[in-house]
């Protein structure tokens, strides 16, 4: 059948939400009558030829008491679904009183084999009935299934003397007319397209940039496509389309198995519809209803290809919940052993949960096969950056690019989806890179290679066309730099986060101010007696300033020995929180002594040499909280963090050091960095030009104010 003929069959149907369902139904909601009955009379008309097969199976069965009959039933119909009921959709076209007609067409419906059922039930078809019957819809909308004029069955239609009148529709066909409809409905209602619904044309590239590689490797065998976020399930399905066609190129036998997971019964009922109608309702038995990150639907699976266009910039906070809280996590797919750490986490920002889709894939990759697994997902710009180091984002990042899984990553152009403008990328995994990409990372900024609509739809103003696609898949397999491809290596999106402390310095002073605040201070934390010890030590050790806290403690604590006053660790901190006060020409505060030997002095990372009583020893001060920052050092620094923090911060702060516990790595990707084209400056004849041009606009009021201003 030809592409004509199919979309002359389209556009027929689309026709009928126009001619019956206007002024009953708001356009959005067309959908929800057209896609059902789509399905219903595909169905009832693959199953016409043995309905009476069905029927005397089903009295046998009754008969002989028998009561798990899905088998039997589905063996007598020849496919993976049955109708027992006594209609057909042609009888229920001749009842003429609407009440019958609601009556047996709820029986018609109750008939179907459990598979159509939850997709009828996932559609929430029932509950359009009783609207269709208030209008007095529901005989024209099944009359017009029924129109001469088309056929929705796999046998041609036949006029009186025998001659074929109408194509018969086979699977595929009716995949294609059924894809088609998805696609002008999700079209129509934007607003909420892009959550279910990834243009075609980013659909091809991404099967392209998943498939194409391997091309000449592919062997006759099983493979198994994945999309843990699947909506109606178009990636599954052009994937397999695409993978098919690669197989018969190079003359292999290809099997495919479709597995896919989705969180909106609609979508779901959808995508398992089109594989019913495609003639795959083994497939379909493989979709699993429910939230991918909590309740994973394929817990010991592996999959050769994985795509998907997960929800991304949305929140997985009940998710999170469900899965025992973030500190709670123990799911082996977001907790692993990494880098030496048995609880590295893999757990994003509840507010953004889009890149633990990606881990969910990666921890379905095969790695004993030859072509191990790959994967093509879309991400926002956030993806790229978002987490520091040591949080999820980040960590998710570290651990794909030091396992050296991260192939490439596309820019698309803006504008390329329905319900967003923002920036989206296409990141391309494997697990068994060829040798010209190990330890190496590709960025392709597409962004400018695309076609412009003719008409927008919703925030969707452009598109890929074939030959965008196919520049595209040549800058990936050329793999080499062009003013749009960068090549990296993987450690050059790397860094350490170096946290750098500088010393606390307090000073004492015995004002009328200070010693308010430190009364104050011991009456919240009901020390009286230390504020009146206050007092006395003050007129001992004097009003200061006391710019040595050090010495200064160490008179306090020999005063209150004499004095029977036991300084604890409440006491001790009262002292310095609200007795003392920064002074960045103090002395810097010791935190801890150490001899000699037991500690080897280190002051770039805060241990230094220093004599106490005459005694050589090695000290570490007190950090400063407010004076704590932080630097990030490239990985390929050339002579490391030291280098770094010679260069560029002792310079500064030289009594600065780093902590060396509380270093990190991150990683991130900037495209800006790698492909921003700094704009030409105007030249000053321009801007002349521009002045003057203003100047004559305004009939001289410029040089009336300038003039004035003078």
């Amino acid at each position: 059948m030809s592409n004509g003929d199919l979309n002359w069959i389209a556009n027929f149907i689309w026709g009928i939400a126009d001619d019956v369902l206007r002024d009953i139904y708001v356009r959005g909601k067309y959908r929800d009558v057209i896609l059902p009955m789509v399905v219903i009379r595909r169905l009832d008309a693959v199953l016409e030829p043995t309905k009476k097969a069905v029927l005397d199976m089903k009295k046998t069965l009754d008969d002989a008491k028998i009561t798990n009959q899905d088998a039997a039933l589905r063996q007598a119909s020849g496919q993976a679904f049955y109708n027992t009921s006594p209609f057909t959709l042609r009888d229920l076209g001749a009842r003429a009183k609407a009440q019958t007609l609601k009556a047996d067409f709820e029986a018609y419906l109750d008939g179907f084999s459990p598979n159509v059922q939850e997709i009828l039930d996932k559609f929430k078809f029932r509950n359009q009935i009783p609207t269709m019957v208030v209008a007095d819809i529901l005989g024209s909308i099944i009359e017009k299934f029924l129109e001469h004029s088309i056929n929705l069955g796999p046998q041609p239609v036949l006029s009186t003397d025998g001659r074929e009148r109408l194509h018969a529709l086979d699977n595929h066909a009716m995949g294609t007319i059924f894809e088609e409809l998805i696609r002008r409905f999700n079209e129509e209602n934007n607003e909420e397209a892009g959550e279910h619904f990834t243009p075609r044309d980013v659909v091809k590239l991404m099967a392209d940039l998943v498939l194409q590689p391997i091309a000449d490797k592919i062997e006759s065998g099983t493979y198994l496509l994945y999309d843990g976020a699947q909506g109606t399930g178009g990636m599954l399905t052009v994937s397999e389309e695409r993978l098919l066609d690669l197989g018969r190129e190079h003359g292999k036998e290809v099997s495919i198995h479709l597995f896919g997971q989705e969180i909106n019964p609609e979508t779901y009922a959808i995508a398992k519809a089109d594989l019913l109608l495609k003639g795959e309702g083994e497939e379909a038995e493989n979709f699993y209803l429910g939230s991918t990150l909590s309740q994973d639907g394929f817990p010991a699976r592996e999959f050769d290809f994985m795509l998907s266009n997960p929800p991304y910039g949305k929140s997985w906070k009940t998710d999170l919940e469900r899965m025992g809280g973030k500190g709670e996590i123990r799911d082996p797919r977001f907790i692993i052993n990494f880098a030496g750490d048995p609880e590295f986490s893999l757990i994003t920002r509840s507010s953004d949960g889009q890149l633990m889709f990606l881990v969910n894939k990666l921890s379905k990759m095969k790695h004993d096969t030859p072509h191990g697994s790959r994967i093509a997902e879309v991400h926002n710009g956030s993806s790229l950056f978002t987490g520091d180091a040591g949080q999820g984002e980040s960590n998710i990042r570290r651990w794909i690019i030091e396992n050296d899984w991260l192939e490439a990553i596309i820019a698309l152009p803006l504008n390329m989806f329905y319900n967003t403008g923002i920036a989206t990328y296409i990141w391309v995994l494997s697990n068994r890179k060829e040798e010209r990409r190990k330890g190496k990372v590709q960025l392709i900024d597409a962004t400018s290679w695309f076609k412009p609509l003719r008409k927008n739809l919703g925030k969707k103003n452009c598109e890929l066309s074939a030959d965008d696609i196919q520049r595209i898949m040549t800058s990936f397999s050329g793999f080499e730099e062009t003013e749009q491809s960068k090549i990296f290596p993987n450690a050059a999106l790397g860094y350490w986060k170096v946290t750098v402390e500088r010393p606390l310095r307090l000073k004492v002073e015995f004002s009328t101010a200070t010693r308010a605040r430190f009364k104050k201070a011991c009456a919240e934390a009901k020390e009286y007696m230390l504020s009146d010890f206050a007092d006395r030590f003050a007129g001992t050790l004097g009003a200061g300033q006391h710019t040595d806290f050090n010495k200064f403690m160490a008179e306090v604590e020999k005063y209150a020995d004499k004095n029977g006053v036991k300084l604890n660790a409440k006491r001790l901190k009262l002292l310095q929180s609200a007795l003392a006060e920064k002074d960045e020409t103090a002395a810097p505060l010791i935190k801890k002594i150490h001899k000699q030997g037991k500690m080897e002095a280190d002051p770039l990372h805060g241990r230094y040499p220093v004599t106490i009583d005459g005694k050589p020893c090695v000290v570490e001060y007190e950090p400063d909280s407010d004076l704590r920052d932080s630097e990030q050092v490239p990985l390929l620094e050339d002579g490391g963090i030291e280098a770094f923090f010679r260069r560029e911060v002792l310079p500064h702060v030289p009594d600065a050091w780093i902590d060396e516990e509380a270093t990190k790595i991150g990683y991130e990707i900037s495209f800006t960095r790698y492909f921003y084209k700094p704009q030409p400056l105007r030249t000053l004849a321009e801007i002349s030009a521009d002045i003057l041009a203003l100047e004559k606009e305004t009939g001289g009021l410029l040089g009336e104010i300038v003039g004035n201003a003078k």
